[in-house]
């Protein structure tokens, strides 16, 4: 069973309709013990970081997303939360990652909105991926580049398209709205 944490955030149920379509079965929850008992987990969202972490701490999610050891994939706000701080809302997160979320400065249109490749992958998400496939992004703010740093994307500036850090995973673009690309990229975490 998949677990889609559940947070007040936008987007979870076109990650639901993707794992559907694979035919993974799947529940988007909020309850911990759910979360703690699910074979993989995904943490996708659109939405706002402060807000987003204020529900997660609300429902003591914070504490149990580190403390989960199975696959975890983070997705957009996802992979923002999963960084130790975002300038949005100026919000302390989980601190997975070691990198912090920025606001693209003001030289290109913003969100970054659209279709991208990457400047480099590397990772078990994209086996079978050539960096010059194509996903989805629709983001204003951006994690900086880490160690945990996985793929990169240059919009205005090159910032972490995907990271991963034992056994947790993020992609700041939406692999379940990136077409066959995307499809390829949840396969690879359904497979871990």
């Amino acid at each position: 069973m998949i677990a889609i944490i559940k947070y007040n955030a936008g987007n979870i149920k076109s990650v639901q309709n993707a794992l559907n379509r694979l035919g993974h079965d799947n529940i988007i929850t909020d309850d911990p013990n759910e979360l703690m008992s699910a074979d993989k987990v995904i943490f996708p969202g659109v939405g706002e970081a402060s807000s987003a972490m204020k529900y997660l701490r609300k429902k003591g999610l914070d504490k149990t997303i580190i403390l989960l050891k199975k696959p975890v994939l983070g997705i957009c706000l996802g992979l923002q939360l999963m960084c130790h701080y975002s300038e949005e809302g100026n919000t302390r997160c989980l601190g997975i990652f070691d990198s912090e979320v920025k606001l693209f400065p003001p030289l290109g249109k913003i969100p970054h909105m659209g279709w991208d490749n990457f400047l480099s992958i590397k990772g078990n998400l994209f086996h079978g991926i050539d960096s010059d496939d194509d996903v989805y992004y629709v983001h204003s703010y951006f994690a900086e580049i880490s160690s945990c740093t996985s793929a990169i994307c240059d919009y205005i500036l090159p910032f972490s398209a995907a990271m991963e850090s034992g056994n947790f995973y993020a992609t700041q673009f939406h692999p379940e709205k990136s077409a066959g690309t995307g499809e390829k990229i949840l396969q690879n975490f359904l497979s871990l």
